[in-house]
């Protein structure tokens, strides 16, 4: 993996070459590198594969997220996993991606800053240049507390790339091939589960089974 040898510069041939590589495996059915929020007994287990670039993602964050975490994850009746992907530019998502683990996140903090993320989405790729890229991540890592060295550190981390590798990997072993694709209890949902409706409705009802 390429290093992002500074704010101006961001060198992601590496990511993207071990990307392309990355498809002749994938044996595995599950992602133990995927993050979550929501207690580990509840009784609905939902599973999001989503990417940090994808403008789909970041509507469902801004349309679904406040209800989701208030009426459901909060009270203890949804966990939600998120399971990372790439989608272009994979080398912005993957940067994000980063910096929403830096410094060894936990669940509500990971989720957290990627909400942010997710609100900051079209500012961040509105940068014409991956300097300019790096110089946003690197200030709302500052936002957090964040050293610019330990986001750099972060993005330069090449323990990043092969999680990512292991997420693609458990993503087609799933057959999921779009961002964002919702399972709950194991069960692939519709596209419409992406509305705030379908989703109350579908959550619902799962809980009252």
């Amino acid at each position: 993996m390429n290093q992002f040898p500074s704010r101006r510069a961001f060198a992601a041939g590496g990511v993207l070459v071990g990307l392309a590589a990355a498809g002749h495996s994938s044996a595995q059915t599950s992602n133990p590198d995927a993050m979550s929020i929501g207690s580990e007994t509840a009784p609905v287990q939902l599973l999001e594969y989503a990417s940090a670039a994808c403008p789909h993602c970041a509507h469902f964050h801004a349309t679904n997220w406040a209800t989701l975490k208030a009426n459901y994850i909060d009270t203890g009746h949804v966990r939600l996993t998120l399971s990372e992907m790439l989608t272009q530019p994979a080398a912005v998502a993957f940067g994000m991606f980063q910096l929403a683990r830096c410094e060894n996140a936990d669940g509500p903090e990971y989720f957290r800053r990627l909400g942010i993320l997710f609100e900051r989405q079209s500012a961040i790729m509105s940068n014409e240049t991956m300097g300019g890229v790096v110089a946003s991540l690197v200030a709302a890592g500052a936002e957090w507390g964040l050293t610019e060295a330990q986001v750099m550190a972060s993005l330069n981390d090449p323990a990043g790339r092969d999680r990512i590798m292991r997420s693609l990997d458990a993503a087609r072993a799933a057959g999921v091939n779009a961002t964002p694709t919702f399972f709950l209890n194991g069960q692939r949902l519709a596209g419409d589960f992406q509305t705030p409706e379908v989703m109350v409705r579908t959550l619902d009802a799962a809980l009252s089974d």
